[in-house]
């Protein structure tokens, strides 16, 4: 099944029991939350999911988890991994559990020239059929994927199909519509740049932040990608501080803080996997600040 590279796709978090096992059923029942509240994708074991902790198994479980509670969603599982091989793994793995595209990373740790990046990208995008999200995150990741070298990708692998574009340059869209034209969709991957990007032309939005707010986002969404920017506005101003949450290094407990707390603890708890500790003390406390006032002040969407 194909996939239309639009709308809101959030990148889950992953949650943990109290012996820090994963809490496969609360992550399905919030997914089809998500999904209800206007979601069009899920992104499994990410970034903001914590992937670089989770084991191989743990990789696969999230997939099969989501793609029997989502069975008509699009599951996009990221790919990344230390090694090439490992990376090739789950890409068939992905394929083998039923999700219907792939989000392929550079490998961790290692940043190295763009003759390395290209044959680890395309060595995990060739390993199946699936259609490809190329994740551009030097912020991150230390590898930058400029316009041209997201081109040579597309133009050598007819599944890359879109970029979600995470550098924080707002350039960047632009660029890549440049010297790729309409060859593939474009998404924003970094929450704060959401309604730049749209204005751009970016077609998808991967969220952090929308796991907790997903009607919030949708509609902001919608009104982005639609030329109603001002009408946007007072959602975007009303998020910011929220959103500015998914840019910083301590992304992972700040999100998990939101769902938590925007869901009365329905969808979620504070813990995560070392060498991530809970927020504590005055960082803790002025998160919590900041995400309950914007709960006591949402607009209606």
């Amino acid at each position: 099944m194909s996939i239309t590279w639009k709308g809101v796709m959030p990148a889950t978090l992953t949650q943990f029991n109290a012996d820090y096992s994963i809490d496969h059923a609360l992550m399905a029942e919030h997914g089809k939350w998500l999904v209800e509240n206007g979601c069009t994708a899920i992104v499994a074991h990410g970034s903001l999911g914590e992937g670089a902790t989770l084991s191989f198994e743990e990789k696969v479980s999230l997939q099969k988890m989501y793609v029997e509670a989502l069975p008509d969603t699009p599951i996009i599982p990221g790919v990344a991994s230390l090694s090439t091989k490992e990376a090739v793994d789950i890409a068939k793995a992905a394929k083998d559990n039923g999700c219907r595209g792939l989000m392929v990373l550079p490998p961790y740790l290692y940043a190295s020239d763009w003759r390395e990046m290209k044959a680890h990208m395309k060595a995990v995008i060739s390993a199946t059929d699936l259609p490809c999200i190329i994740y551009n995150n030097p912020v991150a990741y230390k590898t930058d994927f400029a316009p041209k070298h997201i081109k040579e990708l597309a133009d050598e692998l007819p599944n890359v199909e879109s970029v979600k574009e995470s550098s924080t340059d707002a350039r960047r869209i632009a660029g890549i519509r440049e010297v790729c034209g309409d060859r593939l969709a474009l998404g924003v991957g970094v929450d704060d740049c959401a309604l730049e990007g749209a204005a751009m032309g970016a077609t998808f939005w991967i969220t952090g932040v929308g796991g907790a707010f997903p009607k919030h986002n949708v509609k902001l969404w919608e009104l982005g990608t639609t030329g109603r920017i001002e009408e946007a506005m007072p959602i975007y101003t009303w998020m910011l501080e929220m959103l500015r949450m998914d840019t910083v290094v301590k992304f992972v407990q700040l999100i998990k803080l939101q769902q938590n707390l925007a869901s009365g603890g329905k969808f979620g708890n504070n813990r995560v996997r070392a060498p991530r500790l809970e927020l504590e003390g005055k960082e803790l406390a002025e998160a919590t600040a900041i995400i309950e006032k914007a709960i006591a002040t949402a607009p209606v969407v």
